[in-house]
């Protein structure tokens, strides 16, 4: 997306995950855009060795906070004109959507990335409970 304007809502694709926000800046090849809801949580393990478990490093990927900034390609941002949810709510079915990805299929991968994402669940919530 090439010409979205300083305060406008997108969908941008970060990392691994996907984010809905507003744009704060444009630097040429870039947007700033500041994180209002997660869409999609960002995956598990180790993106360059996906579905691998052995001789990898299996990273713990947290979501991107509430007005964090992200730095994203502008092909990878695209308009949302939708109503902007609330964060930790988007978080929660974010978090769940990915749990039951990963419950579908019984592998190591998934078994290990579950573990890290109960992890995660913790420390997004704990303070709610």
């Amino acid at each position: 997306m090439d010409d979205a304007k300083i305060g406008q809502m997108v969908k941008a694709h970060y990392k691994s995950g996907t984010y809905i926000g507003e744009v704060v800046e444009d630097r040429g090849k870039n947007y700033l855009i500041k994180v209002l809801a997660v869409l999609k949580h960002p995956l598990q393990g180790d993106l360059h060795n996906f579905g691998e478990t052995e001789n990898v490093f299996f990273h713990q990927r947290k979501a991107l906070s509430y007005q964090e900034k992200m730095n994203v390609s502008k092909p990878a941002v695209h308009p949302y004109n939708d109503e902007v949810p609330d964060y930790l709510e988007s978080l929660k079915i974010a978090v769940d959507a990915l749990e039951q990805k990963l419950d579908k299929e019984d592998s190591t991968f998934n078994q290990q990335a579950a573990l890290l994402l109960e992890d995660l669940r913790k420390q997004y919530f704990q303070k709610l409970n």
